[in-house]
């Protein structure tokens, strides 16, 4: 009778953590083609993952005046600066992701993982 008992195994799993990769650029195309990726290599190890979330652009602005010295008419040149950002959220363990992430990133694009500490 007691060989007929299933025998005890101890199953390594890993801690599945929360994972958010903030990706921010001033080129949308990049930015989408590095997420693209991200996503590409999520799938291909059957990962749930959420996202691309697009957050709002920013739009950063500034006006100067042309003239050096201050005298003459008054004109102004306007620059502008549009920052553009995705968030990606993965459920994974954090040996998974070193993996996923590396990728060569395109220059431009900025990449900050953020790991809930439990």
């Amino acid at each position: 009778m007691l060989a007929n008992k299933p025998k005890k195994t101890v199953e390594t799993q890993e801690k599945v953590a929360k994972i958010r990769i903030t990706l921010s650029s001033r080129k949308v195309k990049v930015l989408e083609k590095v997420c693209n990726i991200l996503i590409q290599r999520s799938k291909k190890r059957g990962l749930e993952y959420h996202g691309p979330v697009r957050l709002p652009t920013k739009n950063l602005r500034i006006t100067t005046r042309k003239s050096p010295c201050g005298e003459g008419t008054n004109t102004w040149d306007k620059f502008q600066m549009r920052i553009h950002k995705r968030v990606i959220d993965l459920h994974s363990p954090a040996d998974v992701v070193r993996q996923i992430t590396n990728v060569n990133i395109e220059a431009g694009v900025e990449v900050e993982i953020t790991v809930p500490d439990y």
